[in-house]
């Protein structure tokens, strides 16, 4: 059975998510997931959070998909001894390291690769299950015959976005975002947070969607440059993806409003419990899903431009003197 999986910044959205038919939601520990920290989470919310989902029936993982200093891993190791002692049913990972070392100490406890690790091809794959992973996330640019070899030849669990954003370079690893700010503060425990760069537990100010020129020394080329971060839905893909019995689904949003997160996941969970339903020997009719879908596009792409607008803004404000 195909797993949807749903976002959560909030304790809310995890209720939310919970009570729409996500099997399993996501959360970031605080300063480790590559979000702003309001759509983080302190360790006693994960906590909560973990009470919540396995009282709706549903599963809880945890983010921990920024890259890592030496001096880190140890309290990210105490902060995942805390989570695996309250019953967290995963971890979503980026760190190679990282993942080896949470293998070695927790080796009952599932890893699943995020989609920062940029998984291409299955060699990548194997040498990620070599190191504890047992699900790994597509990248967003693979064909459904890409996805159905990897199926065909190596034991692992595929976890698909359905709801995302396709970079214009590797989903996962930006170092555009620190262009017109980087600043390096430490959290009361002694985290280091970059902020600027979501690789390194700080946030993505999506630079990226700036209004870019091209020049060639001082000859202007283009008025106007776009790089491609276009956020999208899939719809087409879902029956398909079912039929070739892909492990999970998964939503993407900790930073939306709740009750748009509640939306999405309402939809998804419609849509795979209708295909699902269907007759196997006939084709599963999309159309009246395509206008339900666009007016829940419509209220993302706002929600995604306010949140743009106000990232670009705290950008350029000038770094706090030292």
């Amino acid at each position: 059975m195909v797993e949807l999986l749903a976002p959560a910044g909030n304790l809310p959205m995890v209720e939310g998510a919970v009570a729409n038919g996500a099997d399993a939601v996501y959360v970031g520990p605080r300063g480790w997931s590559r979000r702003r920290d309001r759509y983080e989470m302190s360790d006693e919310d994960v906590r909560n959070a973990i009470g919540i989902a396995h009282a709706g029936g549903a599963k809880l993982r945890v983010a921990f998909n920024t890259n890592m200093q030496s001096h880190e891993i140890a309290p990210m190791l105490e902060k995942m001894g805390r989570f695996v002692s309250w019953g967290v049913d995963g971890a979503i990972m980026t760190d190679i390291g990282a993942i080896a070392e949470v293998h070695r100490r927790f080796p009952h406890l599932t890893i699943h690769a995020s989609i920062g690790a940029n998984i291409l091809n299955n060699e990548d794959v194997r040498f990620y299950r070599s190191i504890g992973v047992s699900q790994v996330v597509a990248d967003t640019k693979l064909t459904l015959r890409e996805l159905a070899s990897r199926k065909e030849q190596i034991d692992v669990g595929i976890e698909i976005l359905i709801h995302a954003n396709k970079c214009y370079t590797y989903l996962g690893k930006c170092w555009m975002s620190p262009y017109h700010r980087l600043e390096r503060t430490t959290d009361s425990f002694g985290k280091d947070l970059f902020k600027g760069s979501p690789n390194r537990g700080g946030l993505d100010y999506r630079v990226c969607m700036e209004s870019w020129e091209l020049y060639s020394g001082e000859e202007k080329w283009e008025n106007s440059v776009a790089l491609k971060n276009d956020a999208f839905f899939l719809l087409e893909d879902i029956p398909h993806l079912i039929d070739l019995k892909v492990e999970c689904l998964k939503v993407q949003g900790r930073e939306y409003p709740v009750p748009l997160v509640e939306r999405m996941v309402r939809f998804y969970r419609n849509l795979i419990d209708a295909c699902l339903a269907s007759p196997r020997d006939e084709v599963f009719d999309l159309s009246p899903w395509r206008s339900r879908l666009a007016s829940i596009q419509m209220e993302r792409d706002t929600a995604r431009s306010d949140g743009t607008r106000q990232l670009l803004m705290e950008a350029r404000q000038p770094l706090p003197a030292i």
